[in-house]
């Protein structure tokens, strides 16, 4: 009888926790029909949040999993995927909405005087909802995606703290990875 039980309680239908309101449109996730009537026995611990790994050796984040944000850009949680070019920069700006200017360092070799030369580019990069705390100086891996914008064409993979301290210039410093 017990078995019975427990195995009635699992089959419980899932309950929808809707997403944050925060814009003028109704936010929802593509990947998810919120009027389904009834629940199969295979997705009873799944619930109703889209997530996905991306591959390449990154983690999706636990917010990412458990969170109940909405962003269709997002590589772990929307519609993009991650493919070309992944690399580490240096946030230098955070002062847009989900998006932060990233600094890749680099250096280029001069033929005629046989050294190298630094060299920097600035490149802006989604950053995800379900990534907190992100401050300038943090070292970040970006993946080239589609175009999301104008001049965005990489996500935000994972996040590592940066310098700890912040008298230095981080707008002008030269770092490598």
């Amino acid at each position: 009888v017990r078995r019975r039980e427990h195995s009635e309680r699992s089959m419980a239908p899932v309950e929808y926790k809707e997403a944050e309101q925060t814009e003028k449109a109704y936010q929802k996730q593509d990947a998810i029909f919120i009027g389904k009537k009834r629940v199969l026995s295979k997705q009873r611990g799944k619930g109703f949040r889209f997530y996905k790994n991306v591959g390449l050796g990154f983690k999706t984040p636990k917010k990412a999993i458990e969170g109940n944000f909405v962003d269709k850009k997002c590589p772990f949680t929307g519609n993009v995927s991650i493919r070309g070019r992944v690399m580490k920069a240096m946030v230098i700006s955070t002062k847009m909405k989900n998006t932060v200017i990233v600094r890749r360092d680099y250096l280029r070799f001069v033929k005629k005087y046989r050294r190298f030369e630094k060299r920097h580019t600035n490149m802006a990069a989604h950053l995800s909802p379900a990534f907190e705390n992100v401050k300038e100086g943090d070292i970040v891996s970006i993946g080239q995606c589609r175009p999301l914008s104008k001049t965005v064409r990489f996500n935000v993979l994972e996040v590592e703290a940066g310098a700890s301290d912040r008298a230095v210039n981080i707008k002008k410093s030269f770092r490598m990875f």
